[in-house]
């Protein structure tokens, strides 16, 4: 589709960067804010956009973003005039937007709004017959974007992952399939409750593009 897509990651930011983020804002709005810059929600106009984590909104946002749905326009930061918007909202949420409710932390009306069409997703833990597939589909897209290549793991291998509890869920194993293409050790796969092996130093500068931390392949 030509349509565009936007993701955005409610965890990743704090509130007020988030809110920028999501609005944008005209130049001068904040300290650093030398031109004005469009929200997410401006640049997914006529398209979609995926609120991943929306639990974590506070209620400001969790308001602003009601408003939103509600009037389908909002001004930038700074800004006074509104900007129509006509966008497919997708949302996500790895807590229980139930207990959420019942704590009083997500505005009930909000969820109402958003709840139109709800698909539960179980747990990993609740589907290890997917565990092959995903460990496939990992190795295959980080194999493409760290440029290696390593064999798929053993059948034992896979026989300890569909007996593992996954507390973190498939960000668990996809974290795991990382390092297995990092460190080039299937037994890496099994390692759950472990940091990331250490790198031993090199002398030869040469090496070090294979010596390479998690966080420096993702660019963090």
């Amino acid at each position: 589709s030509s349509k565009p897509f936007v993701k955005v990651n409610c965890a990743a930011l704090p509130e007020t960067l988030l809110e920028a983020e999501l609005f944008g804002y005209e130049r001068g709005a904040f300290t650093g804010a030398f031109e004005k810059k469009p929200g997410k929600f401006e640049i997914a106009n006529h398209g979609t956009i995926l609120l991943d984590e929306i639990s974590e909104l506070d209620t400001k946002l969790q308001s602003k973003l009601l408003q939103v749905i509600e009037d389908k326009e909002y001004p930038r930061i700074g800004g006074k005039d509104n900007i129509k918007v006509d966008v497919r909202i997708i949302a996500t949420s790895n807590l229980d937007l139930a207990v959420a409710l019942a704590e009083n932390t997500f505005r009930r009306d909000l969820f109402y709004r958003l709840n139109e069409v709800s698909i539960l997703i179980p747990a990993l833990r609740e589907r290890k017959e997917d565990i092959p597939l995903l460990v496939e589909h990992f190795l295959n897209m980080y194999s493409r974007k760290y440029k290696r290549k390593v064999k798929p793991p053993s059948q034992k291998i896979i026989g300890i992952l569909k007996r593992h509890s996954w507390p973190g869920n498939v960000r668990e194993l996809e974290t795991l399939v990382k390092r297995y293409i990092i460190f080039g050790d299937e037994e890496v796969l099994t390692r759950f409750d472990e940091k990331a092996p250490p790198v031993k130093p090199v002398k030869s500068s040469s090496k070090l593009d294979d010596l390479v931390s998690l966080n420096s392949l993702d660019g963090t």
